[in-house]
């Protein structure tokens, strides 16, 4: 099989492009094909002859993206249109990496793949437009969501907690926001299992088990064998320029009915901070 992967030097980028083996696998760059240029994505896109697409490549920073949106609708949407429109040409299969950012964080249990979307950020905003185009571009493409994505390589939440607890005697985290952290490395393993599977239509892909960002601060701290304090604070009292859904934990459902399961978040964490103590 031959795989074509665009945002091949982001964290998860770098992830699929370590654990992809057995398989004839492009990385490519922004350098290397722009998402926002169609004509460069067409070329790459020729030139790989890929029998998958995963698109990887997006404008993930979410603050960021509220207070660039032209630039976030460019990547986010329009960007994936042109790597649907380029697979369309060459027979290829897509799978396009989504978010838990499509929901509005109101349920108070896990989110189905058929939950309506209702983003109330922009970035959550690019990526159910992107969905919801893609599924008319190429019905069979396969999206995968995902949620509070960690890992080396690039900035994530356990390597800013662990920098900040090295340095301040105390950390603030917010209680009132219930997610699913996500190694790289294990949703780059359910992404080459999904292509082998020739899976198609909306999937769930997050470790196993949730927690709200305070208690993912306190067990890194702890596991890393620092004793920093960490400490509860809301949501208003740490105000960021882009809404969070309060609760935004996804279903396992859909990856477990194609065989498919992916480890508890807690043993996900002690692999990164081995992989990261390796790193340095």
């Amino acid at each position: 099989m031959r795989v074509t992967i665009f945002g091949a030097s982001g964290l998860l980028g770098k992830a699929l492009m370590r654990e992809w083996q057995g398989d004839t696998v492009a990385g490519l760059c922004s350098r290397d094909a722009d998402i926002c240029d169609p004509d460069r994505v067409q070329q790459a896109v020729r030139n790989t002859r890929p029998d998958w697409i995963v698109l990887a490549a997006a404008y993930t920073d979410v603050d960021g993206c509220e207070k660039n949106s032209k630039l976030a609708f460019a990547v986010n949407r329009d960007g994936a249109v042109n790597v649907a429109e380029a697979a369309k040409q060459v027979g290829a299969k897509l799978l396009f990496v989504s978010t838990d950012y499509v929901f509005d964080g109101k349920k108070t249990t896990p989110y189905d793949i058929d939950d309506p979307r209702n983003p109330q950020s922009v970035y959550g905003k690019t990526k159910a437009q992107a969905e919801i185009r893609l599924l008319e571009l190429m019905p069979d493409c396969c999206i995968a969501r995902t949620s509070w994505l960690f890992g080396t390589g690039g900035k994530c939440f356990p390597d800013t907690v662990l920098k900040l607890a090295a340095s301040r005697p105390t950390l603030e985290v917010v209680n009132d926001q219930r997610g699913c952290p996500t190694y790289a490395v294990d949703l780059a393993s359910a992404i080459v299992q999904l292509t082998r599977k020739d899976a198609t239509g909306i999937v769930h892909a997050t470790n196993a088990g949730d927690c709200t960002w305070f208690e993912f601060a306190r067990e890194i701290v702890g596991s890393a064998g620092l004793s920093t304090p960490v400490g509860p604070v809301s949501t208003q009292r740490m105000a960021r320029p882009a809404p969070r859904p309060a609760y935004s934990v996804l279903s396992p459902v859909s990856l477990n009915a194609l065989g498919i399961k992916m480890p508890r978040w807690h043993d996900a964490l002690h692999r990164y901070l081995d992989e990261r103590q390796q790193a340095s």
